[in-house]
């Protein structure tokens, strides 16, 4: 079912022309729980990898053992969780002592496990260009974001924090579909993963083209002033309902909220860099005004349900923020820079 975001509340850009040379294209990817293929678009689905190309790892979290959490043991656990609150009542979780056994199991820091070798990346997403929108009456993929000699990008991370930030670390791998030949049946997995935040639910994306306009943290001072002048008789903020989308996405603007923006660089050599791919804890907040149409009612329903329906993905960035990708604008090579916004 594809996924429509509704009309925003005012055309910012008739209250403010300003803000018109400023938009920007992103594409919302609306991951919702499914059974994707390795032909699909997916969060969480198999990737389209070569047999005789080998499955990355992470040189940094190598065994003999890490403390963490069992993949598995995860599964199992959102299993009961989802059952258990399918059958409540009010909010009230209730399970059986051999269901509480398997929750328990996972617990809240992990434990002591072992690992043979390096960690195996875990396969995160892959968007072919073909389920991209068309942009301007162009053929499907017209918002492709990568190199024109490709046609699939596949993302996967390392299911452990990283550096000072706390992010897993993402390995971005563009390639073309056709050239893949016999694929790999069976990838190989970590027998441990650092955050049970970090395995994401297998879904089915739904793209679709949208507008953004810059954060207020990135508004000249001036235009950021009038904007909240303009707020004060209001129900809604331009942060909120008009500037940047929430959830999964390419592209568009970063969500800057509980930091002020900073220069950004490449990595590998100092040059500018733009916004790739937006990973995010959830697909709107509780103000609703991103959701899609085809979601309200499941939005507003009463009662506790689980995984959320906002949570599709059960990816969550620390504390239930976004992580921001970044590609450089001179090599789609180079190491992708990541902030957490």
């Amino acid at each position: 079912m594809p996924r429509t975001t509704p009309p925003r509340p005012v055309d910012i850009t008739q209250e403010f022309p300003e803000l018109a040379p400023l938009a920007r294209t992103a594409v919302r990817l609306h991951p919702r729980p499914g059974q994707p293929a390795v032909s699909d678009s997916s969060v969480g689905g198999p990737l389209l990898w070569p047999r005789d190309e080998p499955w990355p790892g992470c040189p940094e979290h190598a065994g003999p053992w890490h403390l963490g959490y069992v993949p598995d043991e995860v599964w199992d656990s959102r299993r009961v969780l989802t059952a258990g609150w399918a059958r409540a009542e009010g909010n009230s979780l209730t399970l059986a002592p051999q269901e509480r056994e398997v929750v328990d199991r996972v617990g809240c820091t992990g434990r002591r496990l072992p690992q043979d070798g390096p960690v195996p990346l875990l396969a995160v997403a892959q968007l072919y260009a073909r389920d991209l929108p068309a942009a301007e009456g162009a053929e499907g993929g017209g918002l492709w974001p990568g190199p024109e000699e490709a046609d699939l990008l596949q993302v996967l991370w390392c299911p452990f924090d990283h550096d000072e930030d706390c992010l897993p670390r993402v390995r971005l791998v563009w390639r073309r579909a056709a050239e893949v030949g016999t694929p790999l049946s069976t990838p190989p997995g970590p027998s441990v993963i650092g955050d049970d935040n970090y395995l994401p639910a297998p879904c089915v994306l739904h793209p679709e083209q949208v507008t953004e306009y810059p954060a207020p943290h990135e508004l000249a001072e001036e235009l950021a002033e009038r904007v909240r002048d303009w707020e004060e008789p209001r129900d809604y903020l331009y942060q909120d309902a008009l500037s940047v989308a929430p959830g999964w996405k390419l592209g568009g603007w970063g969500n800057w909220s509980f930091s002020d923006p900073w220069p950004m660089e490449c990595p590998d050599c100092g040059g500018p860099v733009r916004p790739l791919l937006t990973v995010d804890s959830g697909e709107w907040d509780n103000e609703r005004y991103w959701c899609p149409v085809e979601d309200e009612a499941a939005a507003a329903a009463p009662g506790v349900v689980y995984p959320q329906p906002q949570e599709p993905t059960q990816i969550t960035i620390g504390r239930g923020y976004t992580m921001q990708v970044y590609s450089c604008e001179r090599s789609f090579g180079h190491t992708p820079l990541q902030v957490m916004q």
